[in-house]
């Protein structure tokens, strides 16, 4: 008889983290407000935000960006250490700066180096943190993430900005259901079909940014060179590298990009390349690919219905690949260092 493997402890410690994502991003939402409300109110003032933050961070900013967007604000997210590098003036911005340690080196000198302003704002969940101290912020429930990769720390820095949203008028009901009552969805089928490809690329168009919080995620767990590139851009020359060997997920929720995301989907079968399609368009599925179906959706409502999804695929991917995934042999959970 086989002995029964031991779940790697880098592993169990993202387990326990994503158990209680959804309730710390409603405890999230709700203790927010009162910050949320003075967010909105320097955004009403600016018309302008600059999201700035780094690693799952970025990918959270890039994630909502479209929606502040959609609330006609001229929104923009840089890596933090870009905007160090090769800055974009800050004067006239709301800016957000999101941690969800409060303590990254980035963040650290972009506070001492520009001394902040009075339209900064901090999102991290860590309520002693630096960022915390040094800016008006909103605080995730729950404390400080334990494991290594995102995951919980996503939920929550978007329930975060749910609460920003419903402040500049976004009506948070139907996010509010998808965190009440998640989704649950069989990823057998998707393993399988990425059980012997060598990488992954995500891809989306107006969810890029939780394709982008995926390959980062999928990077840092099975330590493969998984990424992600925007739909436009996947489209634009890097379809050569496509094939059996080379696995693509996609994101497909109910807005004006959908049939892109459709047309890359139908394309990407056309390779041999396996094809995993995240869909709350409410659209027809894409013969070949192996379509994860949710109810039909848009922004947070569709990212808080398909995360903890695509996060048990991208935990069962490495899982597969990696004997102590989990366990980061070359990185630090709190980066403080450049």
């Amino acid at each position: 008889m086989t002995a029964e493997r031991t779940r790697p402890a880098g592993l169990a410690a993202i387990d326990r983290e994503m158990a209680r994502q959804h309730a710390d991003a409603i405890a999230s939402y709700e203790a927010a407000q009162p910050m949320a409300a003075k967010a909105a109110a320097s955004l009403k003032k600016t018309g302008r935000l600059l999201l700035i933050g780094m690693g799952g961070s970025h990918a959270v900013n890039r994630a909502v960006e479209p929606l502040y967007r959609a609330r006609g604000i001229d929104a923009l997210a840089l890596p933090l250490s870009e905007q160090l590098g090769q800055p974009l003036p800050i004067a006239g911005r709301t800016i957000f700066v999101t941690s969800q340690s409060g303590e990254s080196a980035e963040v650290l000198r972009w506070f001492n180096e520009t001394g902040g302003t009075e339209e900064a704002f901090g999102l991290t969940l860590e309520g002693n943190s630096f960022l915390a101290r040094i800016a008006p912020s909103l605080i995730g429930a729950g404390g400080t993430e334990l494991a290594f990769a995102a995951t919980r720390s996503l939920t929550v820095t978007f329930a975060l900005h749910l609460a920003i949203l419903a402040a500049l008028g976004e009506d948070p009901d139907a996010a509010i259901a998808a965190l009440k009552a998640p989704e649950d969805h069989d990823i057998a089928a998707a393993l399988t079909a990425l059980q012997n490809v060598a990488t992954i690329v995500t891809s989306g168009r107006r969810l890029q940014g939780i394709a982008e919080a995926l390959a980062l995620g999928l990077t840092e767990l099975s330590r493969r060179p998984c990424f992600s590139l925007e739909g436009g851009q996947l489209r634009h020359g890097p379809m050569e590298m496509l094939g059996p060997e080379i696995g693509v997920v996609l994101f497909r929720g109910f807005d004006e990009t959908a049939g892109l995301v459709t047309a890359m989907a139908t394309s990407a079968v056309e390779t041999g390349a396996p094809v995993i399609l995240f869909d709350a368009s409410g659209e027809a599925s894409v013969a070949g690919a192996v379509t994860i179906r949710f109810a039909r959706a848009t922004g947070l409502a569709a990212i808080f219905a398909m995360l903890p999804v695509a996060q048990r695929l991208m935990i069962a991917f490495a899982d597969a690949r990696v004997e102590n995934a989990g366990t980061p042999v070359r990185s630090t959970k709190i980066t403080r260092s450049e």
